[in-house]
């Protein structure tokens, strides 16, 4: 089963204009031009009451990123390795042929690198060819990928919005017949060309944090929620809390990990915290069978408990074409289909514009996980996480639940508090106040939720008054 092509405008049920009172037009259009002014959707400015129901189901997405350098972090810098031998048009193609093998109705999101958009070389005219195909035969997306995932840690925010926007021209040219992407894939992106790529780019969807990322690869950015919430203009990690701050994009994770591996800072204990299902970390770290039922388990924690917690689920990874593991992806998305053949596999800008369709701002966000270890490294057996996120806070509690032990809390991060991102180029741009799992800070020591301030408990325990029996 899958979601057909949603539009890129965001359009709800309004009233007939007919039925208004002239006092009533005059007000109305006072009010949404003062809240578009902020930025919020022209459907919650026309109808700020208005109900919409939740959305429901298990969605999937997969992005396969067609690069030349392993990162691209600005237009004429890169660092790594050159990988134009593997992404030949030949990978390319064994790409698509995996996904489709393991999904053969579903679509898929190409993300493109800077230089993979300009390459003159007849191997890259011919993948760009490729790409442009596969969105006329299959509906697949093909969008951009700035900065190699780290566009702001490398460059300003004024030279990514040019590069964006020049990019998004070219790929628009290269698919033609009006092409324009429903997403944008960029590992990190700050607030500000989150918001200008809906307000300029008419783009309402950024794959734009990696959560729970701290301590691994080029940029730091743990203090987030994992699931789709609008964020605020002043951090992209935040949660926007009304209509001044409200950016309407809907910003997306790119990873789905183990939330036990991911509590790690880095590599921490010899652990890999972005263990998920992802393959390097899995497939390659640990063997086929292991690694490939970590993918499964890593996916269970969001389509069994997860889709019973919150009503509907949502896994995601960012797989290069550079990395192979084709054989890998086809496994696990025939897996994954056998076991939840109600799995919807879209793409990045679908499922976005699909959540967007049932929530015009952050009130309702209130995503629960209770996840016991896997067994797999780093993912303990014997231990159980359990994440609250909301709007105002998130909240993280871990506990041996082979024991009668309380809980301990590992994480409590309030967005109600004033946030700010960095001004200057560096690797940190997590969001941490209270307490961050990480324990990176002298102040982020495990505690039971009565050893927080009292202001915080109280403020936990009025959205979730069950915890009462662990305070």
């Amino acid at each position: 089963m899958i979601l057909a092509t949603m539009p890129n405008d965001h359009i709800d049920e309004v009233p007939a204009l007919s039925r208004w009172t002239r006092r009533e037009f005059v007000t109305r259009s006072a009010a949404c031009a003062g809240w578009l002014a902020a930025g919020v959707p022209m459907a919650l400015a026309q109808n700020p009451g208005i109900e919409h129901s939740p959305l429901t189901g298990r969605f999937l997405t997969h992005v396969s990123v067609v690069r030349v350098n392993q990162i691209e972090v600005t237009p004429t810098r890169s660092i790594g390795e050159d990988e134009a031998v593997d992404n030949r048009p030949e990978d390319i193609r064994a790409r698509r042929d995996a996904f489709a093998r393991g999904c053969p109705d579903g679509r898929m999101t190409w993300a493109v690198s800077w230089l993979a958009l300009y390459d003159t070389r007849k191997e890259y005219q011919e993948a760009r060819r490729l790409l442009a195909s596969y969105h006329d035969r299959y509906g697949d997306e093909v969008t951009f990928i700035p900065g190699g995932y780290f566009a702001p840690m490398y460059d300003t925010r004024e030279n990514n919005r040019q590069t964006i926007h020049k990019a998004l021209a070219e790929i628009a040219k290269m698919v033609g017949n009006g092409y324009r992407p429903q997403c944008l894939i960029a590992g990190f992106l700050d607030a500000e060309n989150q918001r200008l790529l809906a307000a300029d780019e008419g783009i309402h969807v950024c794959q734009g944090q990696v959560w729970s990322q701290h301590g691994i690869d080029n940029g730091d950015g743990d203090g987030g929620i994992c699931y789709p919430y609008y964020p605020s203009r002043e951090h992209y990690l935040k949660p926007a809390q009304g209509a001044v701050d409200f950016i309407d994009c809907v910003c997306l994770d790119g990873w789905t990990c183990d939330f036990l591996t991911a509590r790690r800072n880095g590599f921490e204990g010899g652990f890999n915290s972005r263990l998920g299902v992802g393959p390097i970390e899995t497939v390659g770290n640990l063997g086929t069978a292991a690694g490939r039922k970590e993918m499964m388990d890593t996916t269970a924690m969001h389509f069994d408990s997860g889709h019973a917690l919150n009503g509907f689920g949502f896994v995601t990874g960012i797989w290069e074409t550079s990395i192979k593991h084709h054989d890998d992806l086809a496994w696990w998305l025939q897996a994954v289909r056998e076991r939840w053949p109600d799995t919807r596999v879209v793409t990045e800008g679908e499922f976005g514009l699909e959540w967007r369709k049932h929530y015009t701002d952050n009130k309702d966000l209130n995503y629960r996980f209770d996840e016991k270890g896997t067994g797999a490294p780093g993912s303990e057996k014997n231990l159980e996480i359990q994440w609250f996120m909301n709007r105002e806070f998130r909240l993280a509690l871990l506990r041996d639940w082979t024991k009668d032990e309380l809980p301990l809390a590992i994480d409590f991060t309030r967005y109600d508090l004033k946030a700010e991102e960095p001004h200057t180029l560096q690797r940190e741009w997590s969001l941490m106040n209270v307490l961050n799992q990480k324990g990176t800070r002298p102040q982020d020591k495990p505690r039971p939720l009565r050893q927080l301030p009292p202001d915080d408990l109280r403020r936990i325990l009025a959205r979730y008054p069950e915890l009462k029996k662990w305070s």
